[in-house]
């Protein structure tokens, strides 16, 4: 009687739950891409028209004031450079231990309690 199983059941309530699972994750790329779509279109910077040509003034154009965005993705690819490159840094293998002589600030002996009378 163990082995009694319904198993039209069994392949059923597996069928829906495999059906279930693919489902959400097709949901669930389709709402990543609409947020990236608009995420990348609330993000692009509007393009600067070309300065006129008959503004003398106009000919020199001030540099662009960075919020830090570029420093930070300098930072990115250079860190990426160097970790897909195999640069690291060479640490050496030696350690050395320095002995301390005991005080009073830093002996355990000092601040265990005597409590035996």
């Amino acid at each position: 009687m163990i082995l009694a199983v319904n198993w039209s059941h069994v392949w059923m309530v597996t069928g829906l739950g495999f059906m279930m699972v693919i489902t959400l994750l097709v949901v669930l790329i389709f709402i990543l891409k609409l947020l990236g779509a608009a995420i990348s279109g609330a993000v692009k910077a509007p393009k600067a028209s070309a300065p006129k040509a008959s503004a003398p003034a106009a000919t020199v154009a001030a540099a662009p004031a960075s919020n830090g965005a570029d420093d930070d993705l300098a930072a990115i690819a250079m860190a990426l450079h160097l970790y897909f490159n195999g640069v690291h840094d060479v640490e050496p293998t030696e350690i050395h231990i320095k002995r301390v002589e005991r005080s009073g600030w830093n002996s355990k002996l000092y601040g265990m309690n005597n409590l035996h009378r």
